[in-house]
């Protein structure tokens, strides 16, 4: 019985969003209609379209990805929009229209003058009860079942062809590509300079001068060796005392290149390791992996750790949770929380270094962090 009902309720649900679609589409179709001329401008045509094309996205539940202005192709979505539109939402508007209409009929027949009783479609005039509660429900029926067979499919084939006109051609798809490996390749470059510079700096700053002093320190033990034996003993000392630092900032600067955690327990055991450390309790899922190349281990290992240390620094949150999966050729790895959300990775965060990482790679990465949480953030990356 429950799940009649709740089948029942998905019908309405989804016949509802079709009939709002379709309304829609029918206003949207007139006031492309009547605006043409002033829609046929470059600087709105675009907007109109792409507007309408989310619209679509959302109604078939497709994300929609950003895609590039063609003029010829937003002038022939607004031919495409009057042409299918009009027709389209008239159909919706008359089968809702006339649907209210029996409900109203049906319900309040009595409220009407006597002497110019209501008129269902056919002609059959209401003026008592027993029309009102058989022909009158009946159409009401009637017309009910046709909204829920025939709204949604209409709307879908609405929403596809409204995709289908303004998909980006096979051309300018791999032109968006090219540029977009194009940046990637820069934002690759770039961070591998910077990783460069800081490791040249560390090793240049801390770990060379201590060898230096070390050298020195030796030098000078052997030089006053033959004199004064302890003097050069405690050279010796310092100098070992100097290596034993030397030797663990060394370590330091590795770890920042590959995480010794990853090379001693792997991918699963460091995450696990992440999150019995995270500010916040965090519960870990993870599938099963197989065999991920280290490259896209360290950037899942970053991704993670710098998501988790978001999580304790900013969102307030009281719990975390990290779920990793691999299906097929990719890794995915999310990461949410129950915290204040409004994250955004266009300020300049870690977030947007998780980003261009996840992009060196061939990867994506996206957020979803309303204000008044949860967060989501979810970074896929291919395994090949």
């Amino acid at each position: 019985m429950h799940g009649v009902i709740g089948e029942a309720r998905a019908w309405l649900v989804q016949t509802g969003r079709s009939g709002r679609y379709l309304l829609g589409t029918l206003m949207t179709a007139m006031v492309t209609l009547v605006a043409a001329p002033l829609l046929c401008v470059p600087s709105l045509a675009g907007p109109w379209a792409e507007r309408h094309r989310r619209r679509a996205g959302a109604l078939l539940g497709r994300p929609v990805e950003p895609r590039p202005r063609a003029l010829r192709r937003d002038l022939a979505w607004l031919v495409t929009q009057v042409a299918t539109g009009l027709p389209a939402g008239t159909l919706a508007l008359l089968c809702l229209g006339n649907l209210l209409l029996s409900l109203v009929v049906t319900v309040g027949w009595w409220a009407f003058p006597t002497s110019d009783p209501p008129r269902l479609l056919l002609g059959v005039r209401i003026n008592s009860w027993a029309p009102a509660l058989t022909i009158s429900l009946a159409q009401f029926l009637l017309l009910a079942a046709l909204a829920i067979i025939a709204l949604p499919p209409l709307a879908r084939v609405h929403a596809r062809c409204c995709l289908a006109v303004l998909a980006p051609s096979p051309a300018e798809q791999l032109a968006a590509r090219v540029a977009e490996l194009t940046q990637t390749r820069a934002d690759v470059l770039q961070a591998h300079g910077a990783e460069l510079r800081r490791i040249e700096r560390d090793l240049h700053d801390g770990t060379q001068a201590r060898l230096v002093a070390i050298a020195m320190r030796l030098a000078v033990a052997g030089e006053s060796f033959p004199q004064d034996p302890d003097a050069a003993a405690a050279l010796v000392r310092q100098a070992q005392t100097e290596t034993e630092e030397a030797m663990t900032e060394l370590r330091s600067v590795i770890r920042t290149i590959y995480p010794p955690v990853l090379a001693d327990q792997g991918l699963v055991g460091a995450l696990s390791t992440l999150a019995t450390r995270a500010g916040v309790p965090t519960r870990i899922d993870i599938g099963e992996l197989g065999e991920v190349p280290a490259a896209v281990e360290v950037v899942a290992y970053f991704a993670v750790t710098e998501a988790l240390a978001n999580i304790a620094r900013h969102s307030r949150a009281t719990k975390g949770a990290v779920r990793v999966t691999r299906n097929g050729a990719m890794l995915s790895a999310e990461i949410t929380d129950d915290g204040t959300g409004g994250a955004d990775a266009s300020r300049g965060s870690g977030l947007d270094g998780i980003r261009r990482r996840a992009a060196a790679l061939d990867g994506t990465m996206k957020i979803s962090s309303p204000p008044g949480g949860p967060t989501t953030l979810t970074v896929e990356l291919p395994c090949v």
